[in-house]
């Protein structure tokens, strides 16, 4: 069974603003509490049952674990496909959404067991540089993709600096996500670069209300930018577009990668062969983001996918023990 840890997101929340407060630095009881519950998480997770992989559920049978995200729509439906592959091998597994600095926190203090979350270079660059050598880097899981402004293909501009002639219709405003998002911080950064963006804010809130307030400005044939990344289900329900970038403020081409605690691989070998081996493509991520939009559950949309794509989930299991 798969379960989502809403207490401890409750608990991030407030660890978050402290992080926030201290100028995302340590904190001494913040660690603290982190190895205690460290403590519990590695004694449930040590000594990793083995089984035939061929039977399924016996490799995971009686092992916790826990696997962090942020809740954008691409990263809740990768953790919920991967956390369904873990469900079907035994494990009992939580899900945890959670803020950015405190996800990568948790999974460098060893609070948790992993993530497959991590957008780089630009967009999670700055945590990567901080907690890079508290965790082990498993490598990309999804190549192709990309942050920027976004705009409906309506609206005559191609560069970031034509939303200045937008200016008035939009109130000098970008429609960005949560606060702290590497996405939100390059929008910020290219209000400072272009001269037509002098004077411009980026109004954060969250990504499910950037979507919202993005369809109900193409339901209305308004002007509108956002902070937009692909993959993202948007791009297939709306004729979308990127604002050209000369400045080069959103940086290149960016991968998903996973992430995991030290000690995982001699702990739970098993769980880091299948979160080594996860990878999969923009249209699949895609496929299960569309199928959430419409209305299906996350673990719905992701127990569908898992099932209608056999061979790519042999492949992420291959070789267990």
């Amino acid at each position: 069974m798969i379960k989502l840890n809403w207490k401890r997101l409750g608990l991030a929340a407030g660890l978050s603003l402290s992080l926030l407060a201290a100028g995302c630095g340590d904190n001494e009881n913040a660690n603290e509490n982190n190895a205690n519950l460290n403590d519990g998480n590695n004694e449930n997770g040590n000594e990793e049952n083995t089984g035939n992989a061929d039977t399924g559920a016996n490799v995971g049978e009686g092992k916790e674990i826990e696997l962090v995200y942020v809740e954008w729509d691409s990263e809740i439906a990768s953790t919920h496909v991967i956390g369904k592959v873990f469900e079907d091998q035994g494990y009992d597994v939580t899900l945890t959404p959670i803020d950015n600095a405190i996800m990568w926190q948790s999974v460098a203090n060893g609070e948790t067991d992993g993530m497959v979350a991590a957008w780089l270079p630009a967009t999670h660059g700055d945590l990567y540089d901080e907690y890079s050598d508290q965790l082990v880097d498993l490598g990309e899981n999804l190549e192709g993709a990309k942050i920027g402004l976004v705009v409906p293909e309506y609206m005559d501009a191609t560069t970031i600096d034509d939303l200045a002639d937008f200016a008035d219709e939009m109130g000098s405003s970008i429609t960005g996500i949560e606060p702290g998002a590497g996405v939100v911080q390059a929008a910020e950064n290219a209000t400072e670069e272009y001269e037509g963006l002098a004077g411009w804010d980026v109004q954060t809130s969250s990504s499910g209300a950037m979507a919202t307030a993005l369809g109900e400005a193409i339901s209305n044939e308004e002007p509108i930018a956002v902070t937009g990344w692909t993959p993202h289900w948007k791009f297939a329900s709306y004729d979308l577009k990127y604002l050209e970038d000369p400045e080069g403020t959103f940086g290149d081409a960016e991968v998903i990668k996973t992430m995991v605690r030290e000690g995982l691989e001699d702990d739970m070998p098993n769980a880091y062969t299948i979160l080594d081996q996860f990878n999969w493509t923009a249209d699949d991520m895609e496929e299960v983001m569309l199928d959430m939009e419409d209305g299906t559950s996350p673990e719905d949309a992701a127990a569908a996918w898992v099932e209608a794509n056999e061979d790519a989930v042999a492949e992420w299991i291959e070789g267990l023990e």
